[in-house]
């Protein structure tokens, strides 16, 4: 077994997920590749669940950036899908059994003039083949145990919605949502809108909060680290899951007070999140209100009081 010698990580992998691995898998991979590569031992966490039918972005959070996957969970995301309309089965995509069929097929115009139904604030039931639970129970295991399961109607928003390329029985769709928005659910419900059903063939998220696919790297990219390639040519800072928040710049002795946890004052920053750095380090996530500052979160990084 190789030695850990090499610290540990703190950053973002951002993987391109192939079909067929499951995000908890995924995460699983990469603390196989970091211990294979030397690393010391590594918190690992992901940014956001793919079922394992659908690909693309993957944000793997290593070290102290686990601290804001929960905000990456929270962020909005972007989905390439396609819906092949004729066929509807029990899970609303391939993996399932055909439980309803239609003989109407829409035209790309039909599909055009639905689509601002299902832009903005809507409702929709998730899938009964979905992980949330109903009594303490997942719904996919109630499922696949034969039971009927109903799925209470949830909120959610959809940013925007847009045809890509339409064709005889499918049309693929690019859609901005919110969290826990359920892309099988939409694909069944612009199906049934238009008087047929529909179930998902490709389901691909293209960007998760402020990381895109152009920044993702391939599963083979990742198993280099375990042959040892340096992990920081494919390591994202911490902060780049931050990218939205401004920085509040600190001096050694009040990065010194924010790792404290003492409240910072008379600032003249505007109220709101921001990131405290001391040079390039994150040093934490901090509250501002009335020219004061709480930590709401601390960043426990090597040379941070240097």
């Amino acid at each position: 077994m190789t030695e850990r010698t090499k610290p540990a990580p703190h950053g973002w992998l951002l993987l391109d997920k192939p079909r067929e691995l499951g995000s908890t898998q995924a995460v699983g991979l990469v603390k196989r590749v970091l211990r294979q590569g030397g690393y010391k031992k590594t918190k690992v966490g992901h940014g956001g669940t793919l079922d394992p039918l659908a690909e693309g972005v993957l944000p793997i959070a290593l070290g102290e950036a686990t601290k804001l996957a929960g905000r990456m969970l929270d962020a909005s995301k972007i989905y390439d899908f396609t819906v092949s309309f004729g066929t509807q089965t029990d899970t609303l995509d391939t993996e399932g059994e055909v439980v309803a069929t239609s003989d109407h097929v829409p035209t790309g115009e039909d599909i055009a003039a639905i689509l601002p139904q299902f832009t903005g604030a809507i409702e929709q039931a998730p899938p009964a083949y979905s992980a949330i639970k109903i009594d303490g129970k997942r719904a996919y295991d109630r499922a696949r145990a034969g039971e009927e399961v109903v799925m209470k109607l949830r909120a959610t928003t959809i940013h925007s919605l847009e045809i890509l390329d339409s064709e005889p029985a499918a049309v693929t769709l690019r859609a901005h949502v919110t969290k826990g928005t359920y892309i099988r659910s939409l694909a069944r419900d612009i199906a049934l809108a238009l008087g047929s059903v529909g179930h998902v063939t490709y389901l691909r998220r293209i960007k998760a909060g402020p990381f895109t696919e152009e920044q993702a790297i391939s599963l083979d990219s990742a198993e280099e680290i375990a042959k040892g390639a340096p992990i920081e040519n494919l390591l994202l800072p911490l902060e780049a899951g931050l990218d939205d928040i401004p920085v509040l710049s600190l001096e050694p002795d009040s990065a010194q007070a924010v790792r404290q946890g003492r409240v910072l004052s008379d600032l003249s920053h505007s109220d709101g999140l921001h990131l405290a750095k001391l040079g390039k380090t994150p040093v934490a996530l901090m509250e501002l209100e009335a020219g004061s500052a709480k930590v709401v979160r601390g960043f426990n990084l090597p040379d941070v009081a240097e």
